[in-house]
């Protein structure tokens, strides 16, 4: 079981993140019935959603969606650092491996050139670490 958390903020990247992700893991054997997609408000919700299913249970591995793109505050810096703090600590909280793939980007232009990539990254990320955990267990 693959879990998804998606942040809805900038909405067009994310949906394309989340699309070749599923594309990419639908392409890689996994089963339609065994992916959990969910959406939050923005990056920084991300890891709570994430902690939620990994105290649920039953996945795999879980994957993180979102893009972040720089602005004039400080704020870019607080919520990249603060997002990937996060989906760290509860990958290593739960012993779950976590795809990130929350874009941080200077502008809509590199988020364009990477949501493709990322996503397809994302879930590649996810099966391979899912393997590995098994293998070690």
């Amino acid at each position: 079981m693959i879990g998804i958390v998606q942040a809805r903020f900038n909405q067009g990247v994310t949906n394309a993140l989340a699309k070749a992700c599923w594309d990419e893991l639908l392409a890689h054997g996994v089963q339609e019935k065994n992916i959990d997609h969910v959406q939050v408000p923005g990056a920084l919700e991300v890891p709570t959603a994430l902690q939620a299913m990994a105290e649920k249970g039953g996945y795999n591995a879980l994957v993180a969606l979102g893009c972040i793109i720089r602005g004039e505050t400080y704020h870019f810096e607080l919520v990249a650092n603060e997002s990937a703090a996060g989906v760290t600590r509860v990958a290593l909280d739960y012993q779950l491996p976590i795809a990130n793939a929350i874009l941080t980007t200077e502008n809509l232009e590199q988020a364009l050139a990477r949501q493709l990539d990322k996503g397809r990254d994302a879930a590649l990320v996810a099966i391979e670490m899912a393997n590995l955990i098994e293998d070690l267990a």
